[in-house]
């Protein structure tokens, strides 16, 4: 699982890889075709995106309240990442934008990371249906007077999807060198015209207000 998470965009599709490793599908084969692979299973097993969101968030719900640091205990926050977020509340407008529901990421920062994230900063695109690149559209309508906006993701299709979207030209497209994603990735990502590649180091001077 660990393996073909990078293909993930949205936590329930986990539950159609379990199955497509158990009937034989290969690693490969789900690193470079899950967006063709995904929706080709869903119909062939007849599954409900919403069922299976719902399924896979009451799951979740159960878990958290049942034995919240069982259900933390295998999640990770990458070092210094909190620190940096920490700083950064301080002195710029953050937001979190994310295929998570917004309580369960509101649960990791909180209860992991140990940051106090103002829960109407997380923008859910699971519950809300919207994708990254809209939400980041709208955000920057909002503050027409900020001075960057920044947009650091590690998933490489995300930050193409933002460089396509019309009213997203303001923001500035990092791809972290760590979650995610793939050397591959990382080396189209190198290429890309709007989007850089940073490391641990480069992110929280990122953070920080000095510009890559």
């Amino acid at each position: 699982m660990r393996a073909v998470r990078p293909v993930v965009e949205t936590g329930y599709e986990n539950v159609v890889q379990i199955r497509c490793l158990y009937e034989g599908t290969s690693v490969d084969e789900m690193l470079q075709s899950w967006h063709v692979l995904l929706p080709k299973k869903m119909d062939e097993w007849q599954l409900d995106r919403s069922e299976l969101v719902h399924m896979f968030g009451s799951v979740r719900d159960a878990w958290i309240a049942n034995d919240l640091q069982g259900w933390l205990a295998p999640n990770r926050i990458y070092p210094g990442v909190a620190d940096v977020i920490k700083e950064a509340m301080q002195h710029d407008e953050v937001y979190i934008v994310t295929t998570k529901q917004a309580h369960y990421t509101e649960t990791l920062m909180r209860d992991m990371a140990g940051v106090d994230f103002p829960a109407h900063r997380i923008h859910s695109t699971t519950v809300s249906g919207e994708p990254k690149s809209s939400v980041l559209a709208q955000l920057a309508a909002q503050h027409p007077g900020a001075s960057s906006y920044v947009f650091v993701e590690d998933k490489l299709g995300t930050l193409e999807k933002v460089a396509r979207t019309p009213g997203a030209e303001p923001w500035q497209l990092y791809l972290v060198d760590w979650g995610y994603n793939t050397e591959v990735e990382r080396q189209a990502a190198a290429n890309h015209p709007r989007i850089k590649v940073v490391d641990a180091e480069g992110f929280s001077s990122l953070m920080a207000g000095q510009q890559q």
